[in-house]
């Protein structure tokens, strides 16, 4: 049996030994940042804008890079090289951490740390498409939680961070109720904004549009979507939309990196236009997997659970 391969603070080990100490401020202060891509056909996706978000990220909360863009492109190449010859048969998602390293006095703030070095760590693991078939098939139900989402002049969301505590407590108080239902966080004064893993988009009136990017996560798979759109001749734009403006839409999208997009069915109990119809969805998954030369539905549709090694 092979383990997947990781690469931490310079050196490629055992998934299993690229372990966080409980020392470190990525556990006890929530100090890191992160970000996430996947392979199409084992190469990856959009290597260059993640590997962009993930250093401006890092600059904006006081956390070092150790290592130049330029190696960190051709390390996950070859961790991914490695990762693929273990699951041949999957693609794979990757992730980037890097957190402001091990603090050996933490006493909460009555205490100051010495000199810091970072912790860095990026990992591979095989992308569950089984797990996401009844997205694609069914669409997903949605639900408004409770719980606000983070004000930007707070915690910046044009990096992508692990400050999430909020979306767990959110996903608890709607999954105790249904636990098929995804939550779709709201700004305080009641604006959509994103779920705790995907971006989130309505066609309306011929037109898609997103929240505006002040109050959300630029996603890639955002990015890569207004890209088609404009391909296709179909406008963008970015506005303040509303539960309300949700429910009279003609469809509404999810986009991700790991499986690109998904139909929405209702929010908070109501139907979304057709209500299980989604051929704005079908149209552009289509321009997707000509993008990427696969079949994306399929990809998820037919798809198997992965045999773990």
């Amino acid at each position: 049996m092979s383990e997947l391969i990781a690469f931490k603070n310079g050196e490629f080990m055992p998934l299993s030994q690229a372990s966080v100490s409980v020392m470190d401020l990525g556990i006890t202060n929530g100090a890191s940042v992160t970000d996430f891509l996947r392979t199409f056909h084992h190469e990856p996706f959009r290597l260059d804008d993640h590997v962009d978000r993930f250093f401006r990220a890092a600059k904006n909360a006081y956390l070092d890079q150790p290592y130049t863009k330029e190696f960190v492109k051709e390390t996950s190449c070859e961790l991914l090289r490695r990762n693929a010859e273990i699951y041949p048969e999957c693609e794979l998602g990757m992730v980037f951490y890097i957190t402001a390293g091990v603090n050996s006095v933490y006493a909460g703030s009555a205490a100051k740390p010495g000199p810091l070095q970072p912790t860095y760590i990026q990992h591979v693991f095989p992308l569950p498409f089984d797990s996401w078939k009844k997205l694609y098939r069914q669409g997903v139900d949605m639900a408004t939680p409770a719980v606000p989402h983070l004000p930007p002049n707070c915690v910046s969301p044009k990096g992508k961070h692990r400050n999430r505590l909020h979306m767990w407590v959110g996903d608890h108080q709607i999954q105790s109720l249904d636990p098929s239902v995804m939550g779709l966080y709201l700004t305080q004064d009641g604006l959509i904004t994103e779920t705790g893993g995907s971006n989130f988009v309505i066609y309306t009136g011929g037109k898609v549009v997103s929240p505006r990017r002040r109050n959300i996560l630029w996603g890639v798979s955002l990015k890569v979507l207004t890209e088609l759109l404009a391909a296709e001749g179909i406008p963008f734009e970015e506005d303040d939309i509303d539960v309300f403006d949700v429910v009279n839409a003609d469809e509404a999208l999810l986009t991700t990196t790991p499986y690109c997009l998904a139909p929405v069915k209702s929010i908070n109990g109501l139907a979304i236009g057709g209500g299980g119809e989604f051929p704005f969805f079908r149209r552009m998954l289509g321009a997707w997997s000509k993008l990427v030369n696969k079949d994306l539905y399929e990809e998820i549709t037919a798809s198997k659970p992965i045999n773990y090694r």
